[in-house]
């Protein structure tokens, strides 16, 4: 390998795509886009409001559709849309003004901020370059391989460690690399795109492994529990062995169908240099020490009953307080926008439940499933759940259909134990950016547009639910589930 090493840039962590991309577009055709996106919504409020839907639910559906499709074209740059999401629900009356904006600011979008605040941390004290050393030294530089290498990992370690803090460790490992490549957010490169959005994939695609990969794993088994009166309990062991070996599928599947579909030309990373970074700092050494300690809190969470942003919270005063790294910088190294946009996505997801949207649309297209074969069946069931997933967080969205599906369930003759066991491996596939805290962090690193991760997006979610699906048929029946 011949050329230079790359290195950490100071002010390249994090790009402002939304922004950049948005000063590229002509006035004319932003003007076009968000008039189409504001058609649609009043198209919407201005239908008939159905008798299983109220007010409320229905103005939040016409606002939803403008969101979305302003999202999705970043007609307007996505943070102003997602502060919208907040005040457009007031001033429509969907929701009232605490219902609206606390939830950007709730435990889950506060856990999000300390998770991608880790990245930053990680890239100052210089443990991102060198992770990326010892991966390019077991993986080499061959494009191929390391993608491979690198999906099957992210997959693999987010069945035990929270996807979202896997997406933030690689990300900000290979964004350096690419910077010093040449290759710069927004300057339209195959080359960084394929790896920054193969990344959060494949985490995503690992999150249902084990118990320990996210909360809608325990939640959606909770639900089963009190739904059959005690009746039916899964245990760690026995959720492992039915889920963890369809993580190790849909790894190699989001490798190939990324390699597939977005293919990039490069055949090896050229000129990265392996050079070794040196003695660890003392600040890395602490940095990783923090790291460690966070985890094995995190991990101790049924005793100490702790939501995961406490350890979070305990890390950050851990980085900081010795001087290992600044708080001043990470705030000016952090990706705001991105994480409001990920507020604005809880918050809509939690009107959907509070005004009844996510019941109705529930209740429209699961009695569509009746009288169908199995495999249509299951899988109308987890692209239901893998819809509602896009636009809300995972466990709500476990929270919203396993209440619905598990009596359909029974009146349909199947079994409630794999609906529910279905549940938290189709809500870990989502086909909008803001889908998930991965996704969120990814698109902050400015490589990718939002309509370039939906052309990708969509049909991974599609295949995986295939898999899934016959996993469900073929593999659970093996195992006495179905």
């Amino acid at each position: 390998m011949s050329g230079t090493q790359p290195t950490l840039h100071e002010d390249a962590l994090i790009d402002e795509h939304p922004e950049s991309n948005n000063a590229m577009q002509s006035g004319k055709s932003i003007l076009i886009k968000s008039a189409i996106a504001v058609i649609l919504g009043i198209i919407v409020w201005a239908l008939p409001t159905p008798d299983n839907l109220t007010p409320e639910g229905h103005r939040l559906l016409a606002l939803l559709t403008t969101v979305i499709i302003l999202w999705v074209t970043e007609a307007i740059p996505i943070g102003i849309t997602a502060l919208f999401v907040g005040g457009g629900m007031i001033m429509f009356n969907i929701v009232g003004r605490n219902d609206a904006w606390t939830p950007y600011a709730n435990s889950a979008v506060m856990f999000v901020l300390m998770i991608i605040m880790f990245g930053v941390v990680l890239n100052e004290v210089g443990l991102a370059r060198r992770i990326m050393y010892y991966l390019l030294k077991f993986a080499g530089t061959r494009v191929k391989r390391l993608s491979f290498i690198l999906a099957v990992g992210c997959t693999l370690m987010a069945t035990v460690f929270h996807d979202a803090t896997v997406t933030v460790i690689m990300v900000f490992a290979f964004v350096p690399v690419f910077m010093g490549m040449g290759l710069n957010p927004g300057d339209g490169h195959k080359l960084p795109k394929f790896f920054i959005i193969l990344i959060p994939m494949a985490a995503s695609a690992g999150g249902f492994g084990t118990l320990l990969g996210g909360g809608r794993n325990p939640l959606a088994l909770e639900i089963l529990y009190q739904y059959s009166e005690g009746a039916i309990y899964i245990s760690f062991l026995k959720y492992l062995v039915i889920q963890f070996p369809i993580a190790i599928v849909t790894a190699f599947a989001t490798w190939a169908i990324l390699w597939v579909l977005f293919r990039p030309a490069e055949k090896e990373l050229e000129g990265v240099r392996l050079e070794y970074p040196g003695p660890m700092e003392t600040r890395e050494k602490g940095v990783l020490v923090v790291f460690v300690l966070t985890f094995v809190v995190w991990f101790m969470g049924d005793i100490t009953g702790w939501h995961v942003s406490v350890p979070a919270v305990l890390a950050m005063i851990g980085f900081c307080a010795p001087g290992w790294v600044s708080f001043k910088t990470i705030c000016d190294k952090f990706p705001w926008e991105s994480w409001i946009v990920f507020g604005a996505g809880v918050s809509l997801g939690m009107a959907m439940l509070q005004t009844g949207a996510g019941m109705f649309l529930a209740e429209s297209f699961l009695p569509l499933l009746t009288d169908r074969s199995a495999f249509v069946t299951f899988y109308g069931i987890g692209l239901f759940g893998s819809f509602l997933s896009s636009l809300m967080s995972n466990s709500a969205a476990v929270a919203l259909t396993l209440p619905i599906t598990l009596p359909m369930s029974e009146m349909m003759g199947l079994s409630p134990t794999t609906v529910a066991l279905l549940a938290p491996i189709s809500t870990s596939f989502i086909m909008l950016v803001i889908g998930c805290p991965p996704t969120i962090i990814a698109y902050s690193s400015g490589y990718f547009t939002q309509v370039e991760f939906i052309k990708v997006a969509v049909p991974w979610c599609l295949l995986l639910l295939l898999i899934s699906t016959l996993a469900v048929l073929f593999y659970w029946p093996l195992l006495g589930f179905i």
